[in-house]
């Protein structure tokens, strides 16, 4: 499998040569205010497996593990694109909504599920967290 994708203006893109190690939908507070919506669709790909062309910013927030996360995004336009949590480390998450493809994105998990807001739809058969999981890589 080929992951390809890119920002809104085309500034920043990457491929990606290897299977996604965990995908999922994160309903954290910083999730939804980083993304604008109810949670942000991420999928983790091997940080040697992902070829980024184009500058990356990253904002360093504390993440929901308590350890430290980075937040990537084009200076250009300000999409965000990529994660580096430490709590995953030799990880880099990418945004699912900047893939080429978007029907490459299937979600495994929702987490942080007793922050989602009050109007976004988690459908039952989910496999859900209150909070972010004991492994992240479930």
């Amino acid at each position: 499998m080929k992951l390809t994708g890119q920002c809104l203006c085309g500034a920043v893109k990457y491929q990606c040569s290897a299977e996604p190690v965990i995908s999922g939908n994160c309903h954290c507070k910083d999730c939804q205010r980083a993304s604008g919506s109810a949670y942000a669709p991420t999928f983790f790909v091997p940080e040697d497996a992902i070829s980024i062309q184009g500058e990356v910013k990253y904002f360093e927030i504390a993440g929901g593990s308590g350890k430290k996360a980075r937040r990537g995004f084009c200076p250009q336009c300000g999409s965000q694109l990529f994660g580096k949590p430490e709590a995953m480390p030799g990880l880099i998450a990418v945004r699912a909504g900047t893939l080429d493809d978007s029907s490459q994105y299937h979600p495994q998990v929702d987490i942080f599920v007793s922050r989602a807001a009050p109007w976004d739809y988690i459908p039952p058969s989910a496999t859900t967290f209150p909070e972010m999981p004991p492994n992240p890589t479930v």
